[in-house]
């Protein structure tokens, strides 16, 4: 049997975790009713949706009511900022966000701009952290919105996200935060973080893909996201998607339950990975702050070798990524790494490493072999 590469591109994506699996089983086979259905079918359908609500309350320490079922994170965001953007535009139309936001933010954000929205990115500094001196300082009386990712998906930096929603409070300004990649890997708790919105999304902690969840603190008025029937309270119509939903549940009930484990696994992994590629390879360096990074993700930078050349050699060995991989068909300079500032010449050498529940010592330290050696061989080859 062909032995698979290892796999260290968790912030992509994440396999199904074996207990997720096993809860979804039932609802591919006799759990099948539509939730809005009266009859036993509809019931047990209904049930497991709201069982599913529960698990993912108890992981952000919310209010079930606050859970608002969607197909991802990128559904979470838009339905977040542009659901806040409308619903408010008669009390302005000014929005703050930062320069090394995902798509998923950035998207919306431009395309509210069509719409007479005035859209302020904040700058990073070279760690990839936004200050919350420059938050205060874009603060307008027409502000309406902050949106700041809690962790960044290339570098892993972890944002001040408490300090900045204790400005938006005082301001009478919603804050969303995007957490699909902070969610089960740090505290999440949308209560210690004073965050109004909070977007997570299934396939970044063991579930499906194209499930999610947004939080909405009650009494947080957004515009409906589509036109359609009742369901989810009436903010988002369509059949809920029952087998995915249950295994979002169940993946924030193992993520709740396991986190302070999880989190030490993680970083242990990458904190091997790290040191072993900084004692084997030349050249190299690490993006991201050294203290606020998300345990798993380690962003290193080789020095005039190329991402796309480095990842193309030990594809049949690691898997990892260059540059964010849910948009990437190519090497290119990110807009993460360029809000850094990180000099071309390394930038265009980055690959991102991100380790997860099932990486083992193992697995790093054939990992650290292989980068360093194909790493030595494309540097010979340049010389």
């Amino acid at each position: 049997m062909t032995k698979h590469p290892i796999y260290l591109d968790y912030n992509a994506t994440t396999p199904h975790a074996p207990e997720v699996i096993e809860a979804m089983r039932p609802y591919l086979v006799e759990h099948f009713g539509n939730p809005s259905s009266s009859h036993w079918y509809g019931r047990k359908a209904r049930e497991a949706v709201e069982a599913a609500r529960c698990q993912v309350a108890a992981l952000l320490n919310c209010t079930p009511a606050e859970v608002l079922f969607t197909s991802g994170g990128t559904e979470s965001n838009n339905h977040a900022i542009r659901g806040v953007a409308l619903a408010r535009r008669g009390h302005g139309k000014h929005i703050i966000t930062s320069q090394i936001e995902h798509p998923a933010v950035t998207g919306v954000c431009e395309r509210l701009k069509q719409d007479g929205f005035e859209i302020t990115y904040l700058p990073v500094d070279g760690h990839g952290m936004v200050s919350a001196g420059d938050v205060e300082r874009a603060i307008r009386p027409q502000t309406i919105l902050i949106t700041l990712m809690h962790a960044n998906n290339e570098v892993g930096t972890i944002q001040p996200i408490e300090e900045v929603a204790a400005l938006a409070q005082a301001r009478g300004i919603v804050f969303h935060t995007d957490a699909a990649q902070s969610a089960g890997k740090i505290p999440t708790d949308v209560r210690a973080l004073g965050v109004d919105l909070l977007s997570i999304a299934g396939h970044k902690l063991y579930a499906p893909k194209g499930v999610g969840a947004l939080y909405i603190r009650k009494g947080t008025a957004l515009e409906r996201f589509m036109k359609g029937a009742g369901q989810e309270g009436g903010r988002r119509p369509g059949t809920e998607n029952v087998l995915e939903v249950v295994g979002l549940g169940k993946a924030c009930e193992i993520a709740h339950r396991d986190l302070a484990a999880n989190r030490e696994h993680m970083r242990r992994m990458r904190h091997r990975l790290e040191a072993g590629l900084l004692e084997r390879v030349a050249y190299l360096s690490v993006n991201g702050h050294p203290g606020n990074r998300l345990p798993n993700t380690l962003s290193a930078s080789v020095e005039g070798l190329d991402a796309g050349a480095v990842l193309t050699a030990i594809e049949d060995r690691v898997a990892a990524s260059a540059g964010a991989a849910c948009h990437s068909g190519h090497v290119h300079v990110s807009h993460v790494l360029q809000a850094m500032r990180i000099p071309e010449e390394w930038a265009r050498g980055t690959i991102r490493f991100s380790t997860g529940r099932m990486t083992s010592e193992e697995d790093i330290d054939t990992a650290v072999a292989v980068v360093a050696d194909a790493a030595e061989r494309l540097r010979a080859g340049r010389s």
